[in-house]
């Protein structure tokens, strides 16, 4: 880890003392002066004696909460940095830290790599907020030209960009996976705009859309007379994305001999261009996405499965539309926002009754469908509103027209979550990877959820 910002006086609070040595170690080694407090209360009294550059605590404590103490810290001394921590991921205490002025906000289990990258992001932005959450609006102000947003208000979607940030600073691979249209490109995108890859290339490949052969001269590149009509030498998407990040989108539709190729290029960091005769280092950082079920191609013998697990290091899985049916009113007026001034247009508004009728919707086609019908409404719309007489789509994906599987349920969504999640973990033998796998969700927001539970039943 390169040590920038040495000597900081640090103070880390939190109520584990198997957490609180960790942290010191870690930013010891880093050069830092580290100042240990147990709870909110001891923090206060030692930000009473001493100045700190900056306090790292955790979100729930006893005596005094993280936030608490966050709010205390503004008032006494609003020019220390502050990071929060917490092993629970709720997206209500990340706002509400951010809009008390934390800095960052980071999610246990964390690397100490990721650790390290949060502080000097802070002390290199000396303690300006980096707007973790200019996604979380479509009005917020406009991002450099070289950002994408992320259009979402939805908590899951929320705590999932703040994973994706998390993990943005890392060189590992990463593996997205989701439905046609929910955003696949856009996340890999995001996370190289927030890596400290920014200001390299960011190159894009559609294994789906070549042929075998013309995929491998498009990945490796060739030399020139490598085969009839190499006229050139050609450089491949693995060079010219080097200090870089490349996507390789639909990386299921690969054929096998190309598979193992791509293995060990992640291997051993090299590639072979077609009629090459040396090797040639890359350095890239590799992001696939699939909408297909990866296991399920694995079983079939037609992808390898030591590339799934060289490809999956950081695994992640979008949320379909339907599920966050939350976001679709403030991704319509995005939409509306976007194309109407591209079609020289003049609608400002959107009807309630425009609203419920997308919210009904399925939506098979997810972001991308909704973006496709709110440009055509926008065309045939001659008002300065959106009326649903001028949405056209598939009425048998209206929702209420389908049977209701849990129509049987009650109770709170979160209620009817944790029956799910314990249910199906009965019906795995407690075998939490399996059931995660079955939910389609990763093994660490289940057993984040299941410790969620248990603190539930001890209060």
């Amino acid at each position: 880890m390169t040590k920038n910002n040495l000597g900081k006086n640090i103070l880390v609070v939190d109520d584990e003392v198997e957490m609180r040595i960790a942290l010191e170690t870690t930013l010891k080694r880093e050069g830092h002066n580290i100042t240990l407090a147990k709870n909110g209360e001891e923090a206060l009294e030692l930000l009473n004696a001493n100045n700190f550059d900056l306090v790292l605590t955790d979100v729930k404590m006893p005596k005094m909460n993280g936030l608490q103490l966050l709010k205390a810290l503004k008032g006494k001394s609003p020019q220390t940095i502050s990071i929060m921590m917490t092993a629970y991921g709720d997206i209500d205490n990340a706002v509400e830290t951010i809009k008390l002025g934390a800095f960052d906000y980071l999610l246990k289990p964390f690397s100490a790599e990721i650790l390290m990258a949060a502080v000097n992001r802070a002390f290199l932005d000396n303690g300006s907020q980096i707007n973790n959450f200019i996604h979380s609006t479509p009005k917020t102000t406009k991002a450099p030209a070289r950002e994408r947003r992320i259009i979402t208000q939805n908590k899951d979607m929320l705590e999932l960009i703040k994973f994706v940030e998390n993990i943005s600073y890392s060189k590992s691979t990463v593996l997205i996976m989701g439905d046609t249209g929910t955003g696949k490109e856009v996340f890999a995108r995001y996370i190289h705009q927030m890596s400290p890859r920014a200001q390299k290339s960011f190159m894009a490949v559609n294994c789906a859309a070549l042929p075998e052969g013309l995929l491998e001269t498009e990945l490796f590149g060739h030399e020139k007379g490598a085969f009839t009509g190499a006229i050139e030498r050609k450089d491949g998407k693995f060079e010219l994305a080097h200090k870089g990040t490349l996507l390789l989108d639909e990386v299921t539709e690969m054929s096998l001999p190309l598979q193992a190729k791509l293995l060990r290029v992640l291997q051993e960091h090299e590639i072979d261009k077609v009629g090459g005769r040396a090797s040639i280092p890359v350095d890239v950082r590799v992001i696939a996405t699939t909408n297909r079920n990866i296991k399920e191609r694995i079983r079939e013998n037609k992808f390898r499965e030591d590339l799934y697990y060289r490809l999956n290091v950081i695994p992640l899985k979008l949320i379909p539309l339907r599920d966050r049916t939350d976001d679709i009113q403030v991704l319509a007026e995005h939409f509306i926002e976007k194309h109407t001034k591209d079609l020289d247009k003049n609608i400002s508004h959107i009807a309630k009754e425009t609203v419920a009728l997308l919210k009904k919707y399925s939506w098979p086609g997810n972001v991308r469908e909704l973006e496709n019908i709110i440009e055509r409404a926008i065309l045939m719309c001659h008002e300065n509103t959106l009326l649903p007489s001028h949405l056209f789509f598939d009425e048998e994906d209206i929702h209420n027209e389908k049977p209701n599987p849990t129509a049987n349920l009650s109770g709170t969504i979160h209620d009817m979550e944790k029956e799910l999640i314990l249910q199906t973990l009965a019906e795995v033998n407690d075998n939490k990877t399996k059931a995660a796998d079955n939910l389609g969700i990763s093994i660490r927001t289940l057993r984040n959820k299941l410790a969620y539970y248990k603190e539930q039943a001890n209060n």
